[in-house]
């Protein structure tokens, strides 16, 4: 007898609907998988075979061939499981109903019949309901993360008997739905605050200023100066997530199984800090089937790099195209995946080697050739795509011991978040969202200078040896300092305060 069940397969974010068509008949004892399986969906069937026999039901020796439509589409992962048994069970007319074929299912089985939980299942239903699809079956362990989504029917099962029964009306399964609000209340806030960081005003300028306009920051300073710290608590004056902006996160740390079980959805900016060690392809996204990789799980969020030279210096060049593109493309034999990293790049270093280049605190022993080598080991062009580099320096001990109250991050966060308010509104016909997005068509629109500003501008540029990008980031970083005043034009001290946040170009790279 022939059967089908609707499950779904992902490459990347995108999902297509796969018919799993199971034949059960006659003849010679046998079991295929066909239809582009790897290894791990032909696995499935010693899997199937003892989990249907576990949890109760009889599997005579038949002829089984399961075709996985359309066979052009490569079928990976382990959640073919609990389709795949579902359409032999309905082949044998253990299940004798007939609505399997209006619900899509996904789930891996365990040997006992318990349903495992999977990765990616808020893209899939995100996915299909897109496609029309009202009811999906998956393991309890998935229902939070994928009742997030409206107009759906998500019914968590326990183990393959419990959906035996649901399908034959047996048992009811009580559809799940949580909304945005309740996430909001009931969620972890992000527990870092700038009112613990003594000092540093200049610093926290400039981060407010990065995180206004979504700009690139590069923190340099000696070690202990509260770089790393500073770091940390950007995500912390960045505006709240929409919740589109929510659900892109949540897919792709579904995808790379990086959700945590009782979490929903994310509702607070990623902030991911890879150590220095890391691989090109475990940066960008890679491996034998592609799975997001640092800069995705950053995105909508904050990319930390600590002590930037100590990177391979490969690894660092690809950073280049998707700060550029906000997209990464990775390619493989079987195709290529598209995932998103639109971040906000922080990275620290020292001056130096020795990391005590230009303190007064204590005296540098590194010489001039082994500075310059250590400060080659970033690129120019990587360079010009920070926009803002502020140098750090130690915290006094006066300012350790001052009892006075410090600004707090959501005090700063107002600050932020109505500057983003007047982007929003600026941009809203050009399909950006910050300052940082500007085109150089965009930037000649509305970046426009007085004589004045003009002049101040290439005085900079001439003396600094600064590159047309860096020229163009300038622009933008003084249209959000304007921003930040709510000055509809661009006055001389916005840009003298954005070539403030360049002048490390001369002192470091420029001899």
């Amino acid at each position: 007898m022939l059967s089908t069940v609707k499950t779904m397969a992902l490459r990347g974010l995108e999902g297509f609907l796969i018919d799993v068509q199971v034949d059960v008949s006659a003849g010679m004892p046998s079991w295929d998988i066909v239809g582009l399986p790897d290894t791990s969906v032909k696995e499935a069937k010693e899997r199937i075979k003892i989990a249907i026999k576990n949890s109760g039901y009889e599997l005579f020796s038949r002829k089984i061939v399961i075709n996985l439509a359309p066979a052009n589409i490569k079928k990976e992962g382990s959640i073919y499981d609990l389709p795949m048994a579902i359409g032999i069970l309905k082949s044998i007319d253990i299940i004798y109903t007939k609505q399997t074929q209006d619900i899509l299912m996904i789930g891996e089985l365990s040997l006992n019949g318990n349903l495992n939980p999977i990765n990616g299942a808020l893209p899939i239903c995100i996915e299909a309901k897109k496609q029309g699809i009202k009811k999906i079956i998956m393991p309890k362990q998935n229902v939070k993360e994928a009742s997030i989504i409206d107009g759906i029917e998500i019914l968590g099962a326990y183990d393959l008997s419990e959906v035996v029964h649901y399908l034959n009306n047996d048992i009811k399964i009580t559809p799940n739905h949580i909304t945005w609000e309740e996430c909001l209340e009931n969620g972890e806030k992000y527990s870092l605050d700038f009112s613990e960081v003594k000092g540093q005003e200049n610093v926290k300028r400039a981060v407010e200023v990065a995180a206004a306009g979504g700009h690139n920051c590069l923190l340099i300073g000696s070690p202990g100066s509260g770089k790393t710290m500073i770091a940390k608590r950007i995500p912390s004056i960045l505006p709240d997530l929409s919740f589109e902006e929510a659900l892109e996160i949540t897919k792709i740390h579904s995808i790379a199984g990086t959700l945590k079980e009782d979490v929903p959805i994310i509702i607070n900016r990623p902030f991911r800090s890879p150590h220095h060690t890391i691989s090109s392809a475990s940066l960008v996204g890679g491996g034998k089937s592609p799975k997001p990789g640092e800069i995705s799980l950053a995105h909508n969020g904050v990319l930390f790099l600590d002590e930037l030279p100590e990177f391979n210096q490969h690894t660092l060049e690809v950073l280049r195209g998707p700060l550029e593109d906000g997209i990464v493309t990775i390619s493989r034999i079987n195709g290529s995946l598209t995932y998103p990293c639109n971040f906000m790049f922080v990275a620290s270093m020292n001056p130096c080697p020795c990391g005590y280049y230009g303190s007064s605190e204590k005296e540098c022993t590194c010489s001039m050739q082994e500075i310059t080598k250590y400060m080659g080991k970033i690129s120019g062009p990587l360079l010009d795509r920070i926009d803002i580099q502020i140098e750090v320096t130690p915290v006094k001990y006066r300012k350790l011991e001052n009892e006075e109250p410090v600004e707090t991050s959501q005090q700063i966060k107002q600050r932020v978040n109505k500057a983003r308010e007047i982007q929003r509104a600026r941009y809203k016909e050009e399909k950006i969202y910050s300052n940082s997005s500007l085109t150089p068509s965009l930037i000649k629109k509305y970046c426009k200078l007085d004589k004045e500003s003009k002049n101040i501008l290439e005085i900079a540029f001439n003396k600094l040896g600064l590159s047309a990008r860096a020229y163009g980031r300038i622009l933008k970083v003084a249209r959000t300092i304007a921003d930040l005043e709510a000055s509809e034009q661009i006055q001389k001290s916005h840009i003298a305060e954005a070539i403030g946040y360049r002048n490390l170009d001369k002192k470091y790279w420029k001899n």
